[in-house]
């Protein structure tokens, strides 16, 4: 460490932010040879000698620091152009970026077992990044304390102090001397400055792609099996009419009209279907309010930053949510975009954006319908015919914000809910423990429900989900700025709460479930005993004259 300034130092450590990104090498093709001499041409693993680069960058003779911050400037310039930039009003984010630079492995892990393979290199940019900031911080604080001490030097020249110390015989010419280099120290930490806030914003950007950790709990291969509701069948239907036919034949469903009106993927209810979609909300509503939940109507419209903050973000480029399009003069950085919300989880969630909760409220428990809109991106087919895979749709959704740790009460209130209400609608159903490949990038740990459909006998068995339920953690409370305050046991002044959230009922499949199972072959359909307070007293669909 010896016969060269400490702030040569910082040029190397700039360097390698060059290396995480092709394109800025590609731009600064004159320095890359160079660079690659010292520096490893990948994210560092974990093997002896990268450790030993991260912990003793390599000292050599080089350019100046103001001109290595310049050249990560251009780097993280380039990084922030291509990206769209957040609008004004969307929320900070609160990352807990030291455990991900702390545990770079267990991230990168994660993403793989999660099928983000993308995603994989993230946390070792992350950490590299980190490093690049603390040592900009070292140089930008030794820079300061020389400026200090030339400003107390030039402060003390011509006072009492100065006298006595023999600074007051200071020169002109050492004056002006001092002078200038107080001035070259300010002009190099501007741009110093302004390095640390990109890296900063460069970090979080990063880490906002990160999917959340898995519970040890999920199985890393296959999904698993862990209980039933009702009992399976030991052998395949006697009927395996669909719904598409049974609906079109009871006049409960009119699908060809609705593509004229609106496209294939839409439909229209009809008739005793329209008092089934009232039963099933009013039925599910009913249960969910016995296991504690509170009423809410949410907007079926949203912010798509906060979208993206509960974490829909397609893993592809397939389009998967609708964007409302904005006239011309709306459009620019102070006028996010708008979103049609996929699920009330989005709307639930961001009720509670920039607040802070008192921990003897929690667990706060809502339920409530909404109209739900998905694009469903890829090949409908046979799979997805009627109303199992639809762009609109009614469902009634369960979100609660929990103390952290606290999250497997809720999880298995909300569980309760699901399986009474396929209980007692008389449905077969399996539940499944999710393997990781399968998470959305929000879920912690989450439990899916299957009900039978004998007209899907050939595909799958029979299963097709109909409900599901998550744990998220802090991953979404971080990200909306939800906090928590008077937590027990808890050292800080405010925390970041755990959500959760699960299907009540997702009207479409249910009720294809319930046309297809409740089918009698004598030409109608047996409603459950548990509906008949919302049809109006009727108890069977039977073919109109």
């Amino acid at each position: 460490m010896t016969g060269l300034p400490a702030m040569h130092l910082f040029y190397m450590t700039l360097r390698q932010a060059l290396l995480l990104n092709r394109q800025c090498c590609r731009q600064l093709s004159t320095s890359r040879t160079r660079a690659r001499e010292v520096l490893p041409s990948k994210a560092p693993k974990s093997s002896p000698k990268n450790k030993h680069i991260r912990q003793n960058p390599v000292e050599r003779q080089s350019d100046t620091p103001l001109r290595a911050a310049k050249l990560s400037e251009e780097w993280l310039n380039s990084q922030k152009n291509a990206r769209e930039l957040p609008p004004s009003i969307a929320l900070k984010p609160s990352f807990n970026i030291k455990h991900i630079w702390q545990n770079p492995e267990l991230y990168s892990r994660n993403c793989l077992e999660r099928n983000y393979n993308s995603q994989s290199d993230t946390p070792f940019k992350i950490a590299q990044l980190h490093e690049q900031w603390l040592q900009s911080q070292k140089i930008a604080r030794g820079l300061r304390e020389k400026s200090n001490a030339i400003q107390t030097q030039l402060s003390h020249a011509n006072t009492f102090s100065g006298r006595e110390t023999g600074s007051h015989d200071l020169g002109e010419e050492e004056i002006e001397r001092l002078s200038e280099e107080a001035r070259k120290i300010k002009r190099e930490l501007e741009p110093i400055g302004e390095r640390e806030k990109c890296l900063l914003e460069e970090t979080q950007r990063l880490a906002a792609e990160l999917p959340n950790l898995t519970s040890d709990e999920k199985p890393r291969g296959e999904l698993k099996i862990i209980g039933f509701i009702n009992e399976p069948l030991n052998q395949p239907p006697s009927s395996s009419r669909d719904h598409v036919h049974i609906g079109t034949e009871l006049d409960l469903l009119e699908f060809k009209k609705a593509a004229t009106t609106s496209g294939w993927g839409w439909y229209f209810l009809k008739n005793e279907a329209t008092l089934l979609e009232d039963a099933l909300v009013g039925y599910a509503k009913q249960v969910a309010k016995e296991h504690g939940f509170t009423f809410v109507t949410p907007p079926s419209m949203v912010y798509s930053h906060i979208a993206s903050a509960c974490g829909f973000r397609p893993r592809d480029q397939s389009r998967q949510v609708y964007n409302i399009q904005q006239v011309e003069e709306d459009q620019g950085h102070d006028n996010p975009g708008l979103s049609l919300a996929g699920t009330a989880e989005i709307p639930f969630a961001g009720m509670e954006a920039n607040q802070i909760l008192d921990a003897a409220d929690l667990p706060v428990k809502v339920v409530g319908s909404s109209r739900c809109y998905r694009a469903e991106a890829g090949a409908r087919g046979q799979a997805g015919r009627g109303l199992y895979r639809v762009h609109e749709f009614t469902k009634v959704e369960m979100f609660a914000w929990t103390a952290p740790g606290a999250e497997m009460d809720v999880f298995n209130s909300i569980l309760s809910v699901q399986k009474t209400i396929l209980q007692k609608l008389g449905l077969r159903c399996r539940i499944l423990e999710m393997p990781s490949h399968d998470l959305g990038a929000s879920a912690y740990r989450k439990q899916d429900i299957e009900a039978y459909f004998p007209s899907r006998h050939g595909r799958n068995d029979g299963w097709g989900e109909v409900t599901s339920a998550s744990i998220c953690t802090d991953y979404q409370t971080r990200r909306l700025n939800t906090r928590v305050k008077n937590l027990a046991g808890s050292e800080k002044k405010t925390d970041f709460p755990s959500t959760v959230n699960g299907t009540a009922v997702a009207v479409p499949r249910v009720l294809a479930a319930l046309l297809e199972n409740g089918w009698d072959e004598n030409g109608f359909v047996r409603i459950p005993e548990v509906l008949w307070p919302w049809m109006h007293g009727v108890r069977t669909i039977r073919k109109k004259h």
